[in-house]
């Protein structure tokens, strides 16, 4: 059998550390996964060389009796049973020798270990490996109406519909799982997990913060100064509210539970706080000009 150099298939150097040896097994599985490379041999064959090189390498013991003996490393214990040392093979300097006065353990594909993990006879057992299937990740995009009543979705994630339901108050950028809805496992192993991000667009009317709501409201002069009642909308509804006399520009006022809905908690909503901006009146005849000026001369 030939040598195979795990180290080399995973990109690593041969003094890399767990961590190092978890971050390229993660990033060359997820590129040569066979979801990803459906029609392609190739691919599939490396991913399972890298498969069986992090099932080495990513066990320490295994991993010692690699560096040791090499192709041989399946072997170790019959070898030091049997009292042979290390022969000088070219490479990594690994044991080279053939155990049991030259049976084979060869395979024209993979090696021996390779082989058990995916159908091949060893040992007299046979057995394949299962794999998880790849995480999916996928946006939605929601104007502030859509986020704030539940309602149900619908969109295409690998060529299948996806329904799901958008519980009220979901948060700008909040992501949530859609479990076994990624990709198909391989083998029978499980199917991966769908990520969903949430973006919510800027509404031009309404700012949210958390479950507040903000809003401006413009306020003529005679209503401010003598009040009255003004409409102020929500996200839902109009509401009728009284302006007190001699409202002063940009007075906050705050209507309790007119706010946003608390996600997940039926019932619970955020206030609305409404800042009045007071619009000065323009065009004036000489009339409303003459008033004015007879104001001003009583405030004297």
């Amino acid at each position: 059998m030939e040598f195979v150099d795990y180290y080399k298939i995973l990109g690593i150097d041969k003094n890399a550390g767990p961590e190092d040896i978890k971050k390229a097994y993660r990033k060359l599985a997820r590129k040569l996964h066979p979801d990803l490379n459906p029609n392609d041999d190739a691919a599939k064959k490396k991913f399972q060389e890298v498969n069986e090189a992090n099932e080495v390498l990513s066990d320490p013991e295994k991993r010692k009796k690699y560096d040791k003996y090499g192709k041989d490393w399946m072997h170790a214990e019959q070898f030091e049973k049997a009292g042979q040392g290390r022969s000088q093979q070219g490479g990594h300097g690994f044991g080279g020798q053939t155990f049991g006065g030259g049976q084979s353990f060869g395979n024209d594909d993979f090696s021996e270990f390779f082989s058990s993990m995916f159908g091949g006879e060893s040992g007299g057992r046979r057995r394949q490996a299962k794999f998880r299937g790849q995480d999916y990740n996928a946006e939605v995009h929601l104007n502030l109406v859509d986020a704030y009543q539940t309602h149900q979705r619908t969109f295409e994630v690998d060529g299948r519909n996806i329904r799901i339901t958008v519980p009220a108050g979901i948060e700008n950028g909040q992501k949530i799982k859609v479990k076994g809805q990624g990709g198909v496992g391989v083998n029978g192993g499980p199917n991966g997990d769908l990520f969903i991000t949430f973006l919510i667009a800027d509404d031009p009317r309404f700012k949210r913060l958390g479950n507040d709501l903000y809003t401006t409201v413009d306020l003529d002069l005679y209503t401010a100064v003598l009040g009255g009642d003004i409409t102020v909308e929500t996200l839902n509804a109009k509401l009728n509210v009284k302006v007190k006399p001699e409202t002063q520009n940009n007075t906050k006022i705050r209507l309790k539970g007119k706010g946003f809905p608390v996600y997940k908690k039926e019932g619970e909503f955020g206030d609305l706080l409404v800042t009045y901006s007071i619009k000065i009146p323009t065009n004036l005849s000489p009339r409303e000009k003459a008033l004015f000026e007879e104001l001003a001369k009583l405030k004297q």
